[in-house]
């Protein structure tokens, strides 16, 4: 019997990505791209923020995003995803959003300032409309109350929260706690003594001072945050 490890085919590949508009959330979302081996043109009207960002990003130009010729001569019709991360200018998000979509550019993605902007992308057919202050807000909020460490959504009705172990299942393993039975939740991981998080187990016993991530439906994860 072999014992080589089999050959895994990786799902991702390093995709090429437009960044248009390099404020704050273009910028960090830009920096990530690279971190992560991908290939980054960022784009912006504001020549200095293009010098600062020259030396991080795989390829940055200064340029007007709301013409359709420029758009062609910068190659955006290659790219596999292009993100307007435009501020205030709502019709200069409009407008590149929509000529992005004439130009076949496969995945568009839009940061939406407003309910009202976000509505706009959507009809125009934007692919992904982004509502980061929205987000942050909602996984903040969390925070600040107490109710967890961190909180995530997948999707509108299923999170993902970092938080301290009750009380009540201080001491006991996965498998008697019956978490996922009573709650509806699940335990993925547990970071026990900052020692880094690790897969749970039913074998896997909860301590006090113990960081868990929980994954399940919004309102039963709620309640199981709410718990001493």
């Amino acid at each position: 019997m072999s014992s080589e490890k089999p050959k895994i085919k990786r799902r991702f590949h390093s995709a090429n990505v437009a960044i248009i508009g390099l404020g704050r959330f273009g910028t960090a979302l830009a920096n990530e791209l690279v971190a992560s081996g991908h290939q980054v043109l960022g784009i912006d009207t504001d020549e200095k923020i293009v010098q600062n960002l020259a030396p991080v990003l795989t390829h940055v130009v200064t340029a007007d995003t709301t013409d359709e010729e420029t758009l062609r001569e910068l190659g955006l019709t290659d790219m596999d995803s292009a993100v307007v991360a435009i501020g205030a200018d709502l019709e200069s998000s409009i407008l590149t959003a929509s000529l992005l979509l004439q130009l076949g550019v496969k995945q568009v993605w839009a940061k939406a300032n407003s309910a009202s902007h976000g509505r706009i992308l959507t009809q125009i057919g934007v692919h992904h409309v982004i509502f980061p202050e929205y987000e942050m807000g909602r996984r903040v909020a969390h925070q600040v109350s107490g109710e967890s460490l961190d909180y995530v959504h997948i999707d509108e009705d299923f999170v993902m929260v970092k938080t301290m172990v009750p009380e009540i299942f201080q001491g006991k393993p996965l498998s008697e706690a019956k978490i996922r039975a009573t709650f509806g939740v699940t335990v993925v991981a547990v970071n026990h003594q900052e020692q880094g998080y690790k897969p749970a187990f039913p074998e896997t016993v909860l301590y006090e001072g113990d960081t868990i991530v929980i994954a399940g439906p919004k309102g039963p994860l709620d309640d199981f945050c709410q718990l001493d």
